[in-house]
């Protein structure tokens, strides 16, 4: 029994940090859009959503490849999140409204936003074209990996680092660390708030647009309530790192991941989905502030 638990251990080590992968990738547009902006975007799911079904009709209808509809998808999704963040939390927010407002509006335009997909797409399982990517196998010793694995950890490798650098070494970067500490005092120094918070909404929604879609080729499964399931992980994920932390969304996407394929693999599938729920308790009982995240400065 337990040679053959060694034996399987790469392998699910493997899966794990493919799985945890998506969930940072998703996790990351949703803390970054904390982070700066300081709200809980629920249509944030939609965007994840939308992605996919983007890339579906992309490579269907207009027989693009996965390397041109994914950027494709991304981009519209981004374009899209601006939309509905001018729509819905601008008015908002040049109001000083509470943050509880910002997630009820959000919530419902959520509920809204899966209504109409569900009305207009049903709620069965679309698939990719199956010769959008390759389904060829690479085996090392006892793993085995394919191309939409080796494409999610790459993806989710280069965005990491695209993203801490132009937070720590860009003009635009430091804009959006001003806005995040303090925003009535960015624009006094000069910064364009307005235009900072129009560039953070189009990251995060591409971010979840292109976690949409690898996870689709991943699984090959993509139906209008996919985002919302996406939604509770992302939630785990962004309380356990740290609310607004990058580094600690990486970290605790791939950490819930890889659990969540050992406890499945060597445990039961059943509870598999009760690790992030654990660690979400465990990490509010024990450090709040997340794995990363900095408790308020308290000033008398």
């Amino acid at each position: 029994m337990f040679a053959q638990i060694l034996q399987q251990l790469p392998q699910q080590l493997l899966n794990g940090l493919v799985l945890g992968s998506t969930y940072a990738l998703f996790a990351l547009g949703f803390t970054l859009m904390f982070g700066v902006l300081g709200v809980i975007n629920l249509t944030y799911g939609f965007y994840f959503t939308t992605g996919a079904f983007l890339a579906l009709y992309g490579t269907k209808l207009l027989a693009l490849p996965i390397w041109a509809a994914l950027p494709g998808a991304a981009v519209l999704t981004g374009l899209i999140a601006i939309l509905f963040d001018a729509a819905l939390l601008t008015p908002l927010r040049r109001k000083k409204a509470p943050e509880l407002a910002s997630l009820m509006v959000t919530l419902g335009a959520t509920l809204l936003l899966y209504s109409l997909m569900t009305a207009s797409f049903g709620t069965e399982i679309r698939r990719l074209p199956p010769a959008v990517i390759s389904h060829a196998a690479y085996t090392f010793g006892t793993v085995r990996v394919n191309l939409s694995q080796i494409l999610i950890m790459v993806t989710t490798v280069l965005i990491v680092a695209a993203l801490l650098a132009l937070i720590r070494g860009t003009r635009f970067g430091l804009s959006m660390r001003a806005l995040a500490e303090n925003g009535e005092a960015a624009q006094l120094m000069g910064v364009n708030t307005d235009a900072v918070v129009r560039m953070v909404s189009f990251i995060s929604g591409a971010l979840g647009s292109t976690a949409g879609v690898l996870i689709g080729l991943n699984f090959n499964a993509i139906q209008p309530y996919m985002g919302e399931t996406m939604m509770l992980k992302g939630f785990a994920v962004i309380i356990i790192g740290g609310l607004g932390d990058i580094k600690g969304a990486l970290i605790a996407g791939i950490v819930i991941g890889v659990l969540e394929v050992l406890t499945a693999g060597f445990i039961s599938s059943n509870i598999k989905d009760s690790v992030g729920f654990i660690l979400l308790v465990a990490t509010l009982w024990f450090r709040p502030v997340g794995l990363f995240g900095r408790a308020p400065v308290k000033r008398a």
